[in-house]
């Protein structure tokens, strides 16, 4: 079908175009005309402008056809903007799953698949693919874990491995991940390495290239400039690039004869898309590998429920060490209440807010050479307040936002930045504050009062320091920021655990274990004088399981509590944010399956973008609609369709739909 009412001349054909409309109505195909001098370059997978109710539109040719199904007259690609087949079949099939996954529009997931085109770029001479030469694999590190060397097995032989890894402390995770990369490039396959951050990407890439040279391998990354994004993002689609290593969006990256799909660390936060429709690159690269029949891998020192509900449907297998093996190698862990500070006979306790063991511990380092890790919630100075008669926190007179304290001096708002000098209670009316929790550069300021000469590092927010060097120092850092030392730290200090434990998130638990198993893998095994302190009750479970370092235990546990109370990933969820009366209206329009169970309305959880589109004074809820996991896929199209509905009626607001969100409230 066409939009248009010209005729534009035959000759060449017709192509099927599916337009990059932003309107969910809207999401189909449509016939076009091709010209004769237009046939050689309008294939399949080019990019095309079309005219659309008299505008002009990009758009991608999906397939030529000699017919049409319009009855009326069509109009004319107005032009093929590039011969570059830049969609693929492959990346075209992802992008209809993965929208068809989280009930959004294919245009919206070609923005994140395709980026946008570089003319220049284009037109350069590409180089031609060459089969680089792999050196025999070391598999000596890989066989030291439970069915690692048989992964390695079966990545030589293009077989479809999939397994789930738990890292241990001391084993580089770069250098594992591009031994299993040349592995498979070895066979002749492709590798795509999905990655939270650009410290990530650096170090992947550094050990990739030095086993299959830097011509074999680009990075992808937010930071590059549009030129060499899509200069990178072409030698993959052209084959010259036999591995791509990337942020969130890299998942999609047209790796040519795709045979290993990597993801490390997928509980980070940094994975999961914040435009719509909002996927998750470990749901997108284990759809991928189940799509292409090839191997996969999920790595990390931690381990989600999702990346465990993997290896218990069978999909996955486990890669874990044994227990002799994880006590060698990891360092020893002791926690410690915090309930005892005012009771220190230690001034230097009191001063740093610790406990006389944690003390000795990093004074013991620091007298044997190495650094110490001190890893905090939150960045700043005091970067949360609160009355210190009644604990009520501590609030904006005009704009009711959180205060803080960036330095030693007058309360700032965190919302709208005025500064309060008077602090005043207006519950008590007492002037006394307190913290509720101590930022990062408060920390190092204590602590360097408690160790008199010693040296003070802080790594966090914009300031983040890649690594430190072998000796005496306090590296006071925030979670996923703490800087590598050559031969480990010393010791490891994890306070505040409180502000962890204690958020209202369903995956505190998890996420909290995530960040303390990162920054304790850092620290010496306990044969070389390691110890991490934690300042936590011993008996929370999470503290436990960092103690006997088992985070497959935990996951299990973590599962069986979901799967008890019906949370992801047991069942799938869908989040309808919105107006009450649109939310409403696309539930009455949506086919759900009949064992759909509403959640709610409730108010939009704090901290929950307001949907786009939605007027500023309207109010807003949230309504959670859950269905077995059998049924999540008749979830997404019922939410599809019904989307489609309103947008073509246009008589309700939007309602921004997310399956299976991160923080669902």
């Amino acid at each position: 079908m066409s939009a248009g009412d010209t005729h534009a001349g035959a000759g060449g054909g017709i192509a099927r175009v599916l337009p990059m409309l932003s309107v969910p109505h809207l999401d189909r195909e449509f016939d076009y005309l091709v010209t004769a001098d237009q046939s050689d370059d309008a294939q399949p997978g080019v990019r095309v402008r079309v005219r659309f109710h008299g505008r002009l539109v990009d758009g991608f040719i999906l397939e030529r056809r000699t017919d049409t199904d319009h009855p009326g007259k069509l109009a004319g690609l107005d032009r093929v903007v590039s011969a570059e087949p830049v969609l693929t079949p492959e990346i075209y099939r992802l992008v209809e799953a993965v929208a068809a996954r989280y009930a959004g529009t294919r245009a919206d997931v070609l923005r994140l698949a395709v980026p946008p085109r570089h003319a220049r770029v284009e037109r350069e001479t590409p180089t031609a693919p060459t089969q680089p030469l792999v050196a025999a694999v070391d598999r000596t590190r890989w066989e030291s874990y439970e069915r690692g060397g048989q992964f390695l097995t079966a990545l030589a032989e293009s077989r479809a491995a999939r397994a789930v890894w738990q890292a241990l402390p001391g084993d580089p995770w770069p250098d594992r991940f591009a031994e299993a990369a040349a592995q498979a490039v070895q066979a002749g396959r492709g590798v795509l390495a999905i990655v939270p951050d650009q410290r990530d990407v650096d170090a992947l890439w550094r050990a990739a290239t030095a086993s299959l040279g830097e011509s074999s391998v680009v990075a992808l990354s937010a930071g590059l400039g549009p030129a060499a994004r899509y200069r990178r993002w072409l030698a993959a689609l052209r084959g010259s690039a036999r591995m791509v290593i990337g942020t969130r969006s890299a998942v999609f990256a047209p790796v040519t004869d795709l045979g290993l799909v990597m993801v490390w660390d997928d509980g980070d936060d940094t994975l999961a898309e914040p435009r719509a429709p909002y996927p998750h690159a470990r749901e997108v690269a284990m759809l991928r590998a189940h799509q292409m029949r090839c191997g996969a891998l999920i790595g990390g020192y931690a381990r989600t429920a999702e990346a465990h509900a993997l290896v218990r449907n069978g999909w996955a297998h486990d890669i874990v060490a044994t227990r002799p093996v994880v006590r060698a190698r990891t360092p020893r862990v002791v926690a410690l209440d915090d309930s005892g500070y005012a009771d220190e006979r230690d001034p230097a306790a009191r001063t740093a807010r610790l406990p006389s063991v944690a003390l000795r511990a990093a004074r013991s380092a620091l007298e044997g050479g190495a650094p110490v890790l001190v890893q905090v919630p939150r960045r700043g100075y005091v970067p949360a307040l609160a009355c210190g008669r009644c604990r009520a926190i501590a609030r904006c007179r005009h704009c009711t936002g959180p205060l803080s304290l960036p330095e030693a001096g007058s309360a700032v708002c965190r919302w709208c930045g005025r500064v309060d000098p008077a602090l005043r209670c207006p519950r008590c009316g007492s002037d006394a504050v307190r913290a509720v929790v101590v930022g990062a550069r408060r920390t190092a300021e204590e602590l360097g009062r408690a160790f008199p000469g010693a040296t003070v590092i802080t790594s966090g927010g914009d300031g983040v320091v890649a690594e430190v060097a072998d000796r005496p120092a306090l590296v006071v850092a925030t979670p996923g920021a703490e800087p590598r030392a050559p031969t480990g730290y010393g010791a490891a200090l994890l306070l505040d655990s409180w502000a962890l434990l204690g958020r209202q998130d369903l995956r505190a638990a998890e996420d909290t274990l995530r960040r303390w198993l990162a920054a304790a893998a850092l620290v010496r095994a306990r044969g070389d004088g390691g110890v991490v302190v934690v300042v936590a009750e011993s008996s929370i479970p999470t503290v436990q399981a960092l103690i006997r370092w088992d985070p497959v235990g935990h996951a299990e546990a973590e599962l069986a509590a979901r799967t008890e109370v019906g949370l992801p990933p047991s069942v799938h969820i869908a989040a309808l944010d919105g107006t009450a009366e649109a939310v409403e209206a696309l539930l009455d329009h949506s086919e759900l399956p009949d064992d759909a169970e509403r959640l709610g309305p409730v108010e939009l959880p704090p901290g929950a973008r307001r949907p786009a589109g939605v007027a500023p004074d309207a109010p807003v809820i949230r309504m959670l609609v859950r269905v077995r996991r059998e049924h999540g896929l008749a979830l997404a199209a019922g939410l599809r369709r019904a989307v489609g509905v309103l947008s073509a009626r246009q008589d309700h607001e939007p309602v921004r739909v997310q399956i299976d969100p991160l923080h669902i409230g």
